[in-house]
């Protein structure tokens, strides 16, 4: 990454583990209907979570239960109605629908946000060689975002979330549309953040590979509740309140399989 010895790196993680990045206490979201004589939907009543420094945090939740809500309520993009969030760094949010423009190339697009954060052009160029290389997109740097398939788009959406190096990123089904080769250098570039100090946050309506994750919430008509590893897969019925560090469980089907989701076999661009 940009500049910095991994020494230095393993020592301020060090130093700062247990550290806060992002909590929510008590967090409620109601949207008001638009139209007469129809209910307003009460999206999160009290949702609490904390994500520290170096912790990879699951939010799972049926389609329409809050979660895409939540994480932008997180990232600080959307107002919440009530509540507590309160963040102690450089967030990176890297929303389900990629917040790209067509017209430009891969390579303008990190010129683009890098320009937006405040980045050097030596710092811009340190993490699009970085970002290209861990995901495996370099050779699509000269073209257009329209071109790119929907796994290379999800790539630079990615990217651009990460290039300024955050303290807290936030990934909203971040693999949609990875093959399973990039699937896997996505989570080796997320233990590469947990041993950093970053803090991640994903999200999805399923979640799989259990032992990748510290803590696994589970988003239910508007409170998150938690999964520890030992219990007997079923999960709590109170909002959680103590929001310590745990290993947590996978989540499984009645026939004990694992129910996660999986990468989908995309497909590249040809050269």
């Amino acid at each position: 990454m940009n500049g910095t010895s991994e020494v230095d790196h393993a020592e301020g993680t060090a130093n700062r583990a247990g550290e806060t990045v992002v909590s929510a206490n008590g967090v409620e979201k109601t949207y008001d209907s638009v139209l007469p004589f129809t209910r307003s939907v009460e999206v999160l009543d009290g949702a609490t979570l904390r994500v520290e420094r170096g912790q990879v945090v699951g939010i799972m939740g049926e389609n329409g239960s809050g979660k895409s809500t939540l994480m932008g309520i997180l990232a600080g993009v959307l107002d919440h109605d009530a509540g507590e969030v309160e963040r102690t760094g450089a967030v990176g949010w890297c929303p389900q629908e990629p917040r790209l423009y067509d017209r430009l190339t891969v390579d303008e697009t990190f010129e683009l946000f890098g320009t937006a954060y405040g980045m050097s052009d030596d710092e811009i160029v340190d993490a699009r060689a970085w970002l290209t290389d861990v995901l495996d997109f370099e050779r699509f740097r000269d073209r257009q975002i329209r071109h790119l398939s929907g796994g290379n788009r999800q790539k630079v959406n990615l990217s651009v979330a990460l290039m300024h190096e955050p303290d807290l990123l936030l990934l909203d089904e971040p693999y949609t549309g990875f093959d399973w080769e990039t699937f896997l250098a996505f989570w080796d570039l997320t233990e590469e953040l947990r041993a950093r100090g970053v803090g991640v946050a994903i999200i999805s309506h399923i979640i799989n590979e259990r032992d990748r994750f510290d803590v696994v919430y589970e988003l239910h008509e508007g409170h998150l509740h938690r999964q520890e590893i030992g219990d007997d897969d079923s999960l709590s019925s109170e909002p959680t309140d103590d929001v310590a560090c745990e290993r947590t469980a996978s989540f499984v089907d009645e026939t004990g399989a694992g129910s996660g989701q999986r990468a989908t076999a995309g497909q590249e661009e040809s050269e």
